[in-house]
């Protein structure tokens, strides 16, 4: 039966074509017809092509948004992203630069607080910000999240942060460990002048997360200049208009590491 079928409609196609059987002339004006309707589907497919960049293509703030919304959804404390833009307001930084520093800050975060996290819980936003610090000076994922373990408490930033600046010393960041590691076990005031030992030029004491009043190296009153308060780079990220990046020492080039610099 099938075949029978099959044989019927071969007939029937035959019967057709030659009924739908065409001049020279009227062939000319089929190609003519078939050219332009191939051209009209290269520009349909071509317009579908661009589609989708038109659709994604954001404002600045739109960006901006986009990702303070971002942090909200995944625990990333949005101060840490709004201190990057008061930052790039204060110095005159365009607004499509400052939504991609704050892209950028945001990723590091993200990847911080995931790695910190997989050796402690009781994360904070400074901790948080030291952490993306460390992982763009060159800090390894695995020296991270056991400095985050080996630490606790206000101790951890103080940690992580000394960390880092013994990476962009030119410590290897493995050997930068058990620095600190070590100075941790002599006391707060060991672990607050270890970068100054090894040549920083002064105490390692980010804000709010200093040794205890009493403590040697506590009366400072806060960090020198070259450390960051929390939600702040190593050092200012986004550089004034019309001045370039800065370089800090040991580092990579454009500001720095980690921080979504401009």
């Amino acid at each position: 039966m099938m075949g029978c079928d099959a044989g019927r409609g071969f007939f029937v196609f035959m019967g057709e074509a030659r009924r739908n059987e065409i001049t020279p002339a009227a062939g000319a004006t089929n190609l003519d017809e078939r050219r332009t309707m191939k051209k009209h589907w290269i520009a349909a497919l071509a317009a579908l092509a661009l589609l989708p960049l038109a659709v994604t293509a954001q404002s600045p703030e739109e960006r901006i948004h986009q990702a303070m919304t971002r942090a909200q959804e995944v625990g990333i404390p949005v101060s840490l992203l709004e201190s990057k833009m008061a930052e790039g307001h204060a110095k005159g930084v365009p607004l499509d630069r400052i939504a991609m520093a704050i892209e950028t800050r945001l990723q590091a975060l993200e990847r911080a607080r995931d790695v910190m996290g997989r050796g402690a819980k009781d994360l904070d936003a400074a901790q948080i910000s030291v952490g993306a610090d460390a992982l763009g000076a060159g800090v390894s994922e695995e020296v991270l999240q056991e400095m985050a373990a080996s630490s606790g408490g206000e101790r951890r930033a103080v940690a992580v942060a000394a960390l880092t600046q013994l990476v962009l010393q030119g410590v290897l960041p493995q050997e930068a460990l058990h620095r600190v590691q070590a100075a941790l076990a002599r006391g707060p005031a060991a672990l607050a002048n270890l970068p100054a030992q090894a040549g920083a030029g002064g105490a390692f004491i980010p804000k709010g997360a200093g040794p205890p009043a009493g403590t040697p190296g506590a009366a400072q009153g806060g960090p020198p200049g070259s450390v960051p308060a929390p939600g702040r780079g190593i050092p200012p990220t986004i550089p004034p208009r019309g001045k370039p990046p800065g370089k800090p020492p040991g580092g990579p080039p454009g500001g720095p590491p980690g921080g979504g610099g401009l």
